[in-house]
């Protein structure tokens, strides 16, 4: 922030002001995102039973709200200057400070990327993604400098200004918006096909059929609801068994998994029609067709069979 400010001091360009805004936006939404990252850490409690890890959404979005902000106030500064132009200085010694700038956010961008997908951190990863963004972006402002500096076209630094500054606007309605689906629980189709998958692999013929899938994800842990068919006729622990197996083959896939099973008996002769386990005693018609779980069924509230 302070070397792509001293550029802009140096060059009066608001191209480079575009660039220095955002850094500053990068140190108020990096501080809330540390708080947010220790917060989410710390275990649960009688006030949070699910822990605290849904204050990495409201961190991201106040990250996307403030980026919006400094992209609004970069496109009306251009607009202003475009009316009112200011004579740009030393336009190499700004690009050569911007190249400093943009190799250290890439480099910083990408081990924070690496980390949050590491720790399934929403706002370490978030952090990253934006100050990758925020490179790609020096790179851009630096091509835009080096034709100002060729041609002599000055007016050029505020129309680039006012695309970087529409582009930090999208940047932030992105995060805002993911921000949001977290708040509001919205189901995540990737998580989704991970576990439905995890479960086509794993697969028992006791499984009579999974449905009600429901994901919800707090900051770096998942919590997971379904409802499993078995046979009727298992006793407690025979049924105990299988969900308990169910929940170690998750917790391989994705570590630390809260997951709260359903136990659905089978209804025969419905289920028998959709149940492959060989030998069963209490089979009333013949076994038909396995259902292939996939996104759109798995997460149906359809008791004890689905579509075939």
């Amino acid at each position: 922030m302070v070397i792509k400010l001293v550029a802009y001091r140096i060059t009066a360009s608001n191209a480079i002001l575009t660039d220095a805004l955002e850094s500053i936006v990068n140190i108020l939404a990096g501080s809330f995102a540390l708080y947010s990252v220790w917060l989410a850490e710390k275990p649960k409690d009688p006030n949070h039973p699910y822990g605290h890890g849904k204050i990495e959404f409201l961190s991201a979005g106040l990250e996307g709200l403030l980026i919006c902000l400094a992209g609004i106030a970069i496109v009306c500064k251009s607009i202003y200057a475009l009316f009112y132009p200011t004579v740009l200085l030393r336009i190499t010694t700004g690009m050569y400070l911007i190249i400093v700038t943009g190799i250290i956010n890439y480099v910083l961008g990408w081990y924070l990327e690496k980390q949050g997908k590491q720790h399934q951190s929403l706002t370490l990863t978030a952090d990253g993604k934006h100050l990758q963004a925020d490179a790609y972006s020096s790179l851009a402002l630096l091509l835009g400098l080096v034709v100002i500096y060729v041609t002599r076209l000055y007016w050029l630094d505020n129309l680039i200004a006012i695309f970087f500054g529409s582009f930090i606007c999208f940047q932030g309605f992105q995060l805002l918006k993911k921000a949001a689906k977290g708040v509001m629980d919205e189901t995540d189709d990737q998580l989704i096909e991970q576990v439905s998958q995890i479960f086509k692999e794993a697969r028992r013929a006791s499984w009579i059929d999974v449905h009600n899938l429901r994901i919800i994800q707090y900051g770096a842990k998942l919590h997971i609801d379904c409802h499993v068919t078995l046979p009727f006729y298992y006793t407690l622990q025979e049924s105990h068994r299988e969900i308990k197996a169910i929940e170690d083959i998750i917790n391989q896939y994705i570590p630390d998994t809260e997951i709260f099973i359903h136990m659905d008996p089978c209804l025969p002769p419905a289920s028998c029609q959709i149940c492959a386990l060989k030998n069963c005693v209490k089979r009333q018609s013949a076994f038909r067709q396995k259902v292939i779980w996939n996104t759109q069924n798995i997460q149906k509230n359809q008791k004890h069979h689905l579509e075939i």
